[in-house]
């Protein structure tokens, strides 16, 4: 007969030290560690875990482990009884969702099961896969192309990569246009931080399934399950974090998580397509801590990026491409590293399956699915767009650089920096210097408004498509 007090932690202890060996070093930081053992009855362990969450997860996936492990340590009869500390009027021991009478008078004798327990607070994606971090292990920093585009913000990400949490990059946010890599340079900074730090938790997660995920929590009365969850994390990874504009309650959940994690030194990384001086619909309390850190913006890659990556892409997928053909794609796909990844997978599929040579021609075809237009110049000067857009407002080339804030001159200063984004590899800060010295934020600010014009405004398209037209001749 084993004693209450005697042997409860030498058998507890054994049996970790089974299942430290049977689960990733990840898994068992996460969900074995917190565990403390409190008593010893007969064959009964009782263990103490942090909340209900915590006890469903353990049964719905480690409930044969635990089994196992048990049954050897107490005999083929043993049971495991779990303690959840609440601060309320209730039984401190929570009462399984199977209990027998007999068991519920005892306050949370559960014994060894096999069948599954559905988990009242479902972390969509969490269930049917790893909880330790949800990354994608092809999104690496070997993979990911450096290059003046992305330069500021690759090497922040690496030094967070090497010292989580202890450099004064918390938060990181990396900001861009769709495409450009800020997920990619996400999960490579926490497959990183896995790889170097075999006992941090990393978590990646989406803006929209941290909504549906609190949404859930809320439905379920599982508030502190859901917090008390994300409060184990030592990297937490949040794409598009603009997505929670607008969300009020989830916006003060993910508040109070934040502050937790910073105070507590762990590591903050978020992408957004917009710096944290333009997110609307975010509360100011918010945006303040987004720049408690560094802010990191990702560009449209050069042609010499475009190169690179191309070439990467095609050895990783073992393909011999010519040096002409690669030229030709990076001349003729601009807008972002997606539109070109989704080209280079098409085109090496069409020489597959239609069994041609990778050349010019079978590019031109392929990239025609793509780009609505693939006869544009390689290149158009500075000079030519700056006099085909003062001609058509009547202005000067002085008023198109110059200071003047008339609408229709920072309209036509605008459309000409958006212009020459997309018709040459000029960098931000270069197209900045050719109007009186202006920052790339600046050109970047007006890329924006002149895109958002043209989804709003349809007169407005028909311009910019007249001002194009006559650039193509």
């Amino acid at each position: 007969m084993h004693k209450m007090t005697k042997d409860h932690t030498s058998v507890w202890n054994n049996c970790i030290k089974v299942i430290e060996g049977l689960v990733s070093p990840q898994s068992f930081k996460t969900w074995f560690q917190p565990i403390q053992p409190v008593r010893l009855e007969g064959q009964a362990l009782t263990i103490q875990v942090p909340n209900k969450f915590f006890y469903e997860w353990l049964e719905e996936h480690y409930v044969h482990i635990l089994q196992k492990t048990l049954q050897e340590e107490l005999g083929p009869n043993a049971r495991l009884e779990y303690l959840i500390p609440r601060k309320t009027t209730a039984p401190a021991a929570y009462k399984g969702p199977t209990l027998s009478k007999d068991l519920e008078k005892n306050y949370g004798q559960v014994p060894l099961r096999t069948e599954k327990i559905k988990n009242p607070f479902v972390i969509p994606g969490i269930k049917k896969v790893k909880v330790d971090s949800q990354l994608n292990s092809e999104y690496t920093f070997d993979s990911f192309v450096e290059g003046d585009c992305n330069q500021l913000a690759r090497s922040a990400g690496w030094a967070v990569a090497k010292r989580p949490g202890q450099t004064a990059f918390n938060p990181l946010m990396i900001f861009g246009n769709v495409g450009l890599g800020k997920t990619h340079l996400a999960h490579a900074i926490g497959n990183e931080v896995l790889n170097g730090f075999s006992d941090k938790t990393v978590l990646y997660v989406s803006s929209e399934r941290f909504t549906n995920q609190f949404i859930e929590a809320l439905r379920s009365n599982a508030i502190s399950d859901f917090v008390n969850f994300y409060q184990l994390v030592d990297l937490l990874i949040v794409d598009d974090i603009q997505f929670l504009a607008n969300k009020q309650k989830t916006q003060d959940i993910f508040f109070h998580i934040f502050n937790h994690l910073h105070q507590k030194g762990k590591q903050l990384i978020l992408t957004s397509d917009r710096p944290p001086k333009e997110l609307q619909g975010m509360e100011e309390r918010l945006i303040s801590r987004f720049k408690w850190g560094l802010s990191a913006d990702l560009q449209v890659p050069s042609l010499e990026t475009r190169m690179a990556i191309i070439q990467q892409k095609m050895e990783n997928d073992g393909v011999d491409l010519a040096h002409d053909v690669a030229e030709y794609i990076s001349h003729n796909v601009r807008t972002n590293v997606r539109e070109l990844e989704g080209i280079l997978v098409s085109l090496i599929a069409q020489a597959a399956l239609n069994r041609r040579e990778i050349d010019i021609s079978l590019a031109r075809e392929v990239i025609s699915n793509f780009v609505e237009d693939i006869t544009t110049p390689k290149e158009v000067s500075v000079e030519q767009i700056q006099e085909i857009v003062a001609k058509h407002y009547s202005l000067s080339l002085e008023d198109l650089t110059g200071k003047s804030r008339k609408r229709y001159i920072v309209i036509a200063r605008k459309l000409s920096m958006y212009l020459m984004k997309q018709y040459s590899d000029m960098s931000l800060k270069n197209i900045g210097l050719a109007f009186g010295g202006r920052d790339h934020t600046t050109v970047m600010h007006a890329c924006r408004s002149i895109e958002d014009m043209l989804n709003e405004k349809p007169q407005f398209r028909q311009v910019v498509e007249q001002i194009q037209e006559k650039l193509r001749r």
